[in-house]
C-alpha cells in the first residue's frame, strides 16, 4: 500500500489568504491540528494548530507567517511504512502528498492511516493472538510458519519489536483461528518462550479445561 492510495479526498486545503482563525475553525471542524497550504498545485507548506497560538497570528492571514511554516511531504509512490515513520517522528496529524515532480495531489490524516495500518494488521479478522519473545538469532519465519500451518492455522499477519534494555524480540502473530490450545503445545515443543496469549473467553476456557481433565487423569493413574 502507497501513499496515493491513502489520500483522504475530504481533507480541505487552505489558501495564503485564510486568516489564522478561520483555520482554527477548520481544524476543529475536521478534528486535526494540521492543514496543507496550496497555491494552485504548488504546495506551499504545512500550518500546525501550535504554531497559529504560539506566534498569536490569529487575526493574520497565512501569506504573513514568511519562513515559520515548515514543508513536510511524502511523495505518492512511498510506502505506508514510510508514511507512518514520517507521521510518527514529526508528530503530525495530516501529511501532504506531492507527486514526483512535486505538485500537490491530496493529504492523508492520521486517522486514515490507523485506519489501513489496523488492515494490514488483520486487526478486525476473527482470530487469536500470540507473543514469542526469543532471541533474534533464533528469530525463523519460515520455522513459524510451518508450526502454525501445520496446526490448521494460518498467520494474518505478523511483527517483530525489540524489548528496550533487552537482547530480546518479541514476535506477535496473528492467528486464523481462536482455539490455539495446539499450536501453544507445538511451540512449547520446540523450546519457544510464550510470552502472552489473546483469544476469546471460551477458546481459553477450554484449553484450560482439557489441560485440567488430563492432569486430573494423570493423578489417578
Amino acid at each position: 500500500m502507497i501513499a496515493r492510495e491513502l489520500i483522504n479526498k475530504n481533507l480541505p486545503v487552505l489558501n495564503c489568504t485564510d486568516t489564522g482563525q478561520k483555520v482554527l475553525n477548520i481544524m476543529e471542524s475536521f478534528w486535526v491540528s494540521h492543514l496543507p497550504v496550496v497555491s494552485g498545485d504548488n504546495y506551499i507548506g504545512l500550518v500546525s494548530e501550535k504554531l497559529i497560538y504560539d506566534s498569536e497570528l490569529e487575526m493574520c492571514e497565512l501569506n504573513q507567517y514568511g519562513e515559520t511554516l515548515e514543508r513536510p511531504f511524502i511523495h505518492e509512490g512511498q510506502h505506508i511504512y514510510e508514511v507512518a515513520g514520517l507521521v510518527k517522528n514529526l508528530k503530525l496529524t495530516v501529511l501532504p502528498v506531492l507527486t514526483v515532480e512535486d505538485v500537490y495531489c491530496g493529504a492523508i490524516s492520521i486517522n486514515d492511516l490507523a485506519e489501513k495500518v489496523s488492515d494490514l494488521l488483520s486487526v478486525s479478522d476473527p482470530g487469536a493472538v500470540i507473543v514469542i519473545e526469543l532471541s533474534p538469532n533464533d528469530y525463523s519465519l519460515s520455522q513459524i510458519a510451518q508450526i502454525v500451518e501445520s496446526n490448521d492455522a494460518k498467520i494474518l499477519s505478523l511483527y517483530t519489536k525489540n524489548i528496550n534494555d533487552s537482547m530480546e524480540l518479541d514476535v506477535t502473530i496473528k492467528l486464523s483461528v481462536s482455539d490455539i490450545s495446539s499450536i501453544i503445545e507445538t511451540f512449547a515443543r520446540y523450546d519457544y518462550n510464550i510470552k502472552a496469549v489473546y483469544t476469546n473467553d471460551s477458546a481459553m476456557h477450554d484449553m484450560y479445561d482439557e489441560r485440567y481433565e488430563m492432569f486430573m487423569k494423570y493423578i489417578d493413574l
